[in-house]
């Protein structure tokens, strides 16, 4: 008997290692989107902000897992405090639900369902309207556990107690209390006295909820706390799963538990909790490389921006602005742009989720160009929607300071201070190239300022201003619209103001593109280096040999991208274009 109690046991801890090695794995790999989690997530001290959470079912735990998401800035104390957590929900559930040998396995399922919904969002993560959502539901279902193990020590004359005292938690656990009241009456046949009382007291409690909770509707009033995914325009059901799936886990462990003490058990259960994450896991290397580098902008550190933009070859709208801004600090703008790709492909999103540069750094783009009256716009519309998260708190202050108002600076700074990782945090000192920026034009609110191509539109007029930096990305975004009209005011403006220094490689191709194109329209006569001319011939020539009757235009430009994607002949053909010719939106979904 010793021999099988000892294959079973070493089959238990063997899988137990398997999941908890893929555990880490997975939330190895998320770490910059747990970051992320705690960078997008509000927690606000002071009791207007604890009142407000309270004042719904399911608030406290939403406060608590708000706190716990502080501890996201460094993601790794974050994921230990995540694993310690499900390794409470092991334990503790086990011993709730009396689950003996590799039975206790089954509380595997729980935990995976909880990872899953750590790292199944995606791009909701920028504008969840869930407050604490990362840690909450892991605490939420631990209390429940916790309740529920303690209701089994006690006679069963006392169930009827804890059903009531089910019912006096709801505004604690929201939809976990109902999931109490199923897994404790499952566990032992319930008396039909007990039956009745259950859904007398789930009747009453409904209708006492409704009253009480006014802001609730009623088919919220049950599964308060449940996190959906819903916005007037999106709607992403799926995310909901690992949630439905717990509840259903939770379920069926106290009908089938006594019938699953195989050996067998403990594998088939820590396999299906990774096929299970697995499946659902959100992971795209773009999505994981836009928040590296929002973070890395959000500290100015532009060496680190310009690294993620050499290692990816196919950006996002997002960041390729961001690799443009850090070029405009680091300097070779016009050298190096196209080099690195201005090509933006759609960014990954198997939802109808309208997630753009809007949500994701709008407000860092526009600080970082001197659109400060825009940034603050945008940075307030934001956070009343997802909440006054850390980024913009931080890209509120770096604002204030640039307009001088420091006492707003000191009203950010102050709420900032209250996080345990931001008790010293300033806004980093005006660059001379915002300040330079925020002077070539009016700082206007038009009220449109939503897209990519806005942008786009706006820096390519700044071809009338007098600075230098001003002049370069009025050339540079007058090529990214591929607009003649615009491009020959904004040469002459830019070369104007750059006297004496070395004309850029990319104006150059545009330059000798744009003459060739239009030679009846010509404006100004600059030398070239014969280099690039001989290659812009070459460029054409080796078209005219891939090209063949029939092939797309996309297809063409796979073809050349090899030998000739660094060039801004490349991109004027073949690359996709923040304002197409019909002058539709090209990169973003239109609002």
């Amino acid at each position: 008997m010793s021999k099988p109690n000892k294959v079973s046991g070493a089959i238990l801890y063997g899988s137990l290692l398997a999941f908890i090695l893929f555990v880490v794995y997975i939330l190895y790999i998320n770490l910059e989107v747990l970051y992320t989690a705690h960078d997008r997530s509000e927690f606000i001290f002071g009791a207007p902000f604890f009142q407000r959470l309270m004042s719904k079912p399911f608030g406290l735990m939403q406060y608590v897992g708000a706190w716990l998401t502080q501890l996201c800035y460094r993601p790794s104390l974050g994921a230990s405090v995540m694993m310690i957590i499900w390794a409470f929900i092991f334990y503790v559930g086990g011993k709730a639900f009396r689950l003996q040998g590799g039975a206790s396995a089954l509380m595997l399922l729980p935990v995976a369902c909880l990872l899953t919904s750590v790292v199944n969002q995606g791009y909701w993560i920028y504008i969840s309207t869930t407050r604490g959502y990362w840690f909450s539901q892991s605490v939420g279902y631990l209390v429940m556990l916790l309740l529920l193990w303690a209701a089994r020590q006690t006679p069963r004359k006392w169930h009827l107690v804890w059903y009531l005292i089910a019912v006096c938690i709801y505004p604690v656990l929201g939809w976990f209390a109902l999931l109490f009241v199923l897994c404790l009456a499952l566990t032992e046949k319930p008396t039909w006295r007990e039956l009745i009382g259950l859904v007398l007291l789930i009747f009453t409690a409904s209708i006492w909820h409704t009253q009480f909770y006014s802001n609730l509707k009623a088919d919220d009033v049950v599964l308060a706390g449940l996190p959906r995914f819903i916005t007037p325009s999106d709607v992403s059901p799926h995310l909901s799963i690992p949630f439905w799936v717990l509840g259903a886990v939770s379920v069926l462990i106290p009908i089938g538990s006594r019938y699953l003490a195989k050996w067998f058990v403990p594998v088939l259960c820590a396999v299906a909790g990774i096929i299970f994450t697995w499946s659902l896991m959100f992971h795209d290397k773009n999505y994981i490389d836009e928040m590296r580098m929002v973070r890395l902008a959000s500290d100015d550190n532009w060496k680190g921006v310009l690294h993620i933009a050499e290692e990816n070859k196919k950006p996002t709208s997002t960041m390729m602005f961001l690799k443009n801004i850090a070029l405009m600090n680091e300097g070779g703008l016009l050298d190096r742009s196209f080099k690195l790709g201005n090509d933006a492909v759609d960014i990954y999103n198997p939802d109808t989720l309208h997630v753009t540069l809007l949500d994701i750094a709008s407000p860092l783009v526009y600080y970082n160009y001197g659109m400060l009256n825009e940034a603050i716009r945008l940075n307030f519309e934001n956070a009343i929607q997802a909440g006054f998260s850390p980024f913009y708190l931080k890209m509120l202050a770096r604002c204030a300071l640039a307009v001088g108002d420091k006492k707003l600076v000191e009203r950010y700074t102050t709420i900032l201070h209250h996080s345990p990782f931001y008790g010293n945090w300033q806004p980093a000192p005006v660059t001379e190239k915002i300040k330079a920026l925020q002077k070539c034009y009016s700082d206007e609110l038009t009220g449109v300022e939503n897209s990519d191509s806005y942008l786009v539109n706006g820096i390519s007029l700044w071809y009338d201003s007098d600075s230098k930096v001003a002049s370069e990305q009025a050339l540079l975004y007058a090529m990214l619209r591929c607009d003649s009209r615009r491009f020959w005011p904004a040469l002459r403006n830019y070369v104007r103001l750059h006297l004496n220094e070395e004309f850029p490689l990319h104006a150059m191709e545009a330059y000798i593109l744009f003459m060739d194109k239009a030679p009846e329209e010509k404006r100004m006569m600059l030398p070239v280096e014969q280099s690039v001319y001989d290659r812009y011939k070459q460029f054409w020539t080796t078209l005219e040999e891939k090209a063949k009757p029939g092939m797309t235009l996309e297809q063409a430009g796979e073809l050349m991208r090899d030998e000739f994607g660094d060039t801004y002949w490349w991109y004027n053909l073949f690359g996709r274009k923040p304002i197409n010719i019909r002058g539709n939106v090209g990169h973003e979904v239109a609002s």
